[in-house]
């Protein structure tokens, strides 16, 4: 690969020499698999991953080596190239069917200290990858159980890689001590071993490791190994998928995702959230109270404008578990949780009934209706009510020995029955459009004199919009309507 991106990129992944059989993606000679003890969320898509470090055929130099530390940065020399397949599950009802190949993302640690990102994005024969030289995004159709859905596949670009291959998180992602302390089976050989020690063993640390000392140095561990407590996995994960941001002179405000760094000093557990998304108290993470926890909304979501890490469009249910389930065993008084509001947000006509369903039977429902939080001074609900005009209702519940209910908050457009228009027909009928409640009766009345008003027609709403006819309007100067309600 070229010593910098300015260089000529081969079209093909095929001319990168990263595999010896590309087609067969058999990684070429001095190209080692590595994997990380916890992965970076990628929308569900299975991965391989492999390095190579540059050597000129002789004995390896130091400037051929890891400068390796028993912290989050390596660093790696000029030439280094890593490497990532990404395949994905097509057919999630038949095991038989072999996952779809996606990409191959090539990154290379260039001579100027920093790195750059290309993506090679596979045939559909596999016989090869083509270089994209700008970012795609791709519907890729998956079969599950209940039939068929889309999944849109986000190919980067090289100035995508860049947005997370920064320079605060040393440019390489996801090898470091506490990532590749862990074995792995090496195809090659069948040999499974500790990857540091192979890596060791091969002569690519500087210095080299004393590997009596391995099992002294941190490990991160996987949401699903079920040995390590859930705070482990859940600071391991935070690591593997927010540090490239959130670390000390990072993009990303508040807290610091270092696994090395104390908890008590990351500010992730009742710390102050910078930026609350309209939650009252909000916490990057608060004791016992999910729902006041801004980090697990923003995992929780595929809102672009809110959802963390950034590049998917799926949500990592695993991590959402596992890390609710480290939220909820924290110390301190549980919170009760957000009271549900039916109906949902939306427009109206004439009025809406508002329902509250509580998180608990002890528990009472407090509610505003201009979206102030609500207190034990609000409105107490007590019942289904009527919204006749619009409303922005803010809800929470409240129990003695719980926290209250961060507020549900719903915005109700109520809009009043009304005429939309008038107008004579060629048959000189009048016709009047009118807005009304979906299974409501409507009668339209008449009048000359607004003292007696004569039934004209009668009207069910099958939908919110329908006409009225008045077929002799003509035999009138004028004449007066209004509609009542039955």
């Amino acid at each position: 690969m070229p010593t910098t991106s300015g260089g000529a990129l081969p079209a093909l992944l095929s001319g990168s020499g990263v595999f010896a059989n590309t087609s067969a993606r058999t990684p070429a000679s001095g190209v080692i698999p590595y994997s990380p003890n916890t992965a970076l969320w990628s929308d569900a898509a299975l991965k391989s991953r492999y390095l190579a470090l540059p050597n000129n055929g002789g004995l390896i130099t130091p400037d051929e080596q890891i400068n390796f530390t028993t912290n989050y940065n390596w660093t790696f020399p000029a030439g280094t190239v890593f490497v990532k397949n990404f395949d994905l599950v097509v057919d999630e009802t038949n095991s038989a069917v072999p996952p779809r190949r996606l990409e191959t993302r090539l990154l290379v640690r260039d001579i100027n200290g920093g790195v750059y990102g290309v993506t090679y994005k596979w045939r559909a024969d596999n016989s090869d990858a083509d270089l994209l030289t700008g970012g795609l995004n791709e519907a890729i159709l998956i079969t599950n159980a209940t039939g068929v859905r889309t999944q849109i596949w986000i190919y980067p670009s090289p100035s995508d890689c860049l947005t997370c291959h920064t320079p605060v998180a040393n440019y390489v992602l996801g090898v470091n001590t506490r990532q590749l302390n862990g074995t792995l089976n090496y195809p090659a050989t069948g040999v499974t071993d500790n990857q540091l020690r192979t890596l060791n063993h091969l002569g690519l640390f500087n210095p080299a490791i004393n590997e009596a000392s391995i099992t002294n140095y941190l490990k991160l561990s996987a949401l699903t190994n079920l040995s390590a407590s859930l705070e482990e996995r859940s600071r391991s994960y935070l690591e593997a998928n927010c540090v490239q941001c959130h670390q000390p002179g990072g993009a990303g405000p508040t807290f610091d995702a270092r696994y090395d760094t104390p908890l008590a000093n990351q500010h992730l557990t009742n710390f102050p959230a910078t930026f609350s998304l309209g939650v009252d108290n909000a916490c990057v993470l608060k004791a016992k109270d999910p729902w006041r926890s801004v980090l697990l909304s923003r995992i929780n979501t595929t809102n672009n404008e809110i959802q963390m890490p950034d590049f998917r469009n799926l949500i990592d249910t695993n991590a959402v578990a596992v890390i609710t389930a480290w939220v909820n065993s924290l110390a301190g008084t549980p919170a009760l949780a957000p009271p549900a509001i039916t109906p949902a947000s939306g427009n109206y006509f004439s009025s809406v009934a508002i329902t509250f369903t509580a998180p608990d039977t002890n528990a009472v429902v407090y509610y505003t209706l201009d979206g102030s939080m609500p207190t034990t001074n609000s409105l107490r609900y007590v019942g289904a009510f009527n919204l006749t005009t619009n409303a922005t209702i803010a809800a929470s519940a409240f129990a003695t020995n719980f926290i209250n209910s961060a507020a549900a908050n719903a915005l109700f457009s109520v809009l009043p029955v009304h005429f939309t228009s008038a107008s004579f027909l060629t048959n000189q009928q009048f016709q009047l459009g009118f807005v009304g409640v979906i299974g409501s009766n409507y009668v339209l009345q008449a009048t000359t004199n607004f003292l007696t008003w004569t039934p004209i027609s009668t009207n069910t709403a099958i939908t919110n919009q329908f006409n009225f006819l008045d077929t002799k309007a003509t035999n009138f100067p004028f004449r007066f309507y209004r509609v009542l309600q039955q």
